[in-house]
């Protein structure tokens, strides 16, 4: 029975392992900072690595995941906390009495999110006489372990950091005060006394236009308007679907329209996905465009798409490619991702209509990945969903999918009315939602979820919609 436990444990740890990138285990280093000695974490090539070390140092056990669960909750990974049989709610609740990363740590890593790459090269540019040549800097936590190791950054002592955010960003100031105050205060809890920072709340467009109102918009009067890819997986060994390719030609279109220049890729294993995120991720070109757009359209489960290898992809890894530190090019610029692929477990299928999903294995039960745990927590992303989690989304084999080709369709008919992209979801939202199957059985809601900051309205372009043009 034990070792039933320890196998299912160490699944566990193997399972949230496999679901961070390399920025989440960066971050999980810099946190543990504290706690492991800094010879070991240096050595730390992946989550599991840290997890073994924590595991040592009997922080982390079968029965007590609450470390591992604060880590988690710090770099916002939220979704990996169901793992753990924790939800957010209930590790802030325990945080108080049970939080092992320090308040110093916490105020760290919070910095670090908050400097951007124009930031850092200025810090870097104010601290040359302090830093020494020979080691590169590639990250925000770069530079403040620099800091610590050189002993100009302590706990006690945070001179540095104020001397330098008065002359770089002075909104990062509150940040430092917030941990004074606690720290001058140790009754105090530190998370309350200083919340989560998050530029813009996540969340569905149900307020979208009043929202918008009281935003500015995002800079699309450049000479380029960005670069639009479309992965289109229609061959999957004996399955094939049917309508995908009228769907990526009239995105193709659209977008073309739109002034985007598009890119089309048909049928990629999950590693070919992999890698041509990773190419796109260091074109240059971003740097003179004012957006960037991908469009997916396969397969899927819950948080994730399909290779035509039937092979998962995570949503999130996918978009991770393109964060301020990953793609320096796109940084303040609006990222918006189109994911046409099932959520969760096939239907029954109604006549002409195809589920974009698996064929379900009965045996097999698929953990959930909420929509707003897919996205990066970082501002300027778009992902909008064809479906909510757990759900099918529907294609039709001859007419395509019906939430693409209702994209297209309002895309069409609102940007030359000058309308906001979150406005335009939410009339694809009631569009997609007031259709329904041949059956009359089965129906879909389309779920988006962003963090922008900002109003994204296309310029009208001169030229008709497609649909007009003969």
């Amino acid at each position: 029975m034990e070792n039933d436990v320890s196998f299912k444990f160490h699944q566990q740890l193997l399972s949230i392992s496999e679901n961070l990138v390399t920025e989440d285990v960066v971050a999980l280093k810099f946190l543990c900072t504290d706690l492991l000695q800094l010879s070991k974490l240096e050595g730390v090539k992946s989550a599991a690595d840290i997890f073994k070390l924590l595991m040592a140092q009997e922080y982390l056990n079968a029965e007590d995941t609450f470390l591992l669960a604060e880590l988690l909750y710090r770099i916002k990974c939220h979704s990996l906390l169901e793992k753990l049989g924790y939800t957010k709610e209930k590790v802030q609740e325990h945080l108080h009495e049970k939080g092992r990363v320090s308040p110093y740590r916490q105020m760290l890593y919070e910095l670090s999110e908050n400097i951007t790459s124009e930031m850092l090269e200025q810090i870097i540019f104010l601290l040359q006489d302090h830093l020494p040549k020979r080691w590169k800097i590639s990250s925000a936590l770069d530079l403040l372990t620099l800091l610590e190791k050189q002993g100009l950054l302590t706990k006690d002592n945070v001179n540095i950091l104020e001397d330098i955010f008065m002359k770089v960003s002075r909104d990062l100031l509150e940040t430092i005060d917030c941990y004074k105050k606690a720290k001058d205060n140790k009754a105090a809890n530190f998370t309350q006394v200083f919340p989560e920072l998050n530029l813009q709340p996540r969340g569905e467009f149900s307020n979208a236009q009043n929202e918008s109102k009281t935003m500015t918009s995002y800079k699309m009067d450049g000479p380029h308007r960005g670069f639009c890819l479309i992965i289109n997986n229609v061959d999957f060994n004996s399955c094939q679907r049917k309508g995908s390719c009228k769907d990526a030609d009239q995105l193709e279109r659209v977008f073309t329209w739109l002034g985007l220049d598009v890119k089309t890729y048909t049928n990629l294993t999950s590693e070919d996905i992999i890698n041509l995120m990773e190419t796109w991720q260091h074109v240059q070109d971003h740097k003179d465009r004012d957006c960037f757009i991908c469009c997916i359209l396969s397969h899927g489960s819950s948080g994730a798409i399909y290779g035509t290898d039937h092979k998962l992809v995570s949503i999130r890894v996918l978009m991770s490619h393109f964060t301020a530190k990953q793609c320096p090019q796109l940084a303040a610029k609006p990222k918006l991702f189109f994911i046409q692929a099932c959520q969760g477990n096939s239907i029954q299928r109604p006549v002409f209509l195809d589920a974009d999903g698996p064929t379900p294995d009965s045996s097999a039960v698929q953990e959930r990945v909420s929509f707003f745990e897919s996205i990066p927590e970082e501002a300027d992303f778009l992902l909008g969903m064809a479906t909510v989690d757990g759900c099918v989304a529907f294609r039709h084999i001859e007419e395509g999918a019906w939430y693409i080709q209702s994209l297209c369709s309002k895309l069409q008919l609102l940007v030359p009315r000058g309308e906001d992209i979150l406005s335009i979801l939410t009339e694809v939202n009631e569009d997609v939602a007031r259709r329904i199957s041949p059956s009359g059985t089965k129906k879909q809601m389309p779920q988006p979820a962003y963090t922008l900051r900002k109003k994204i309205i296309f310029p009208i372009p001169m030229a008709p919609p497609p649909s007009e043009q003969h």
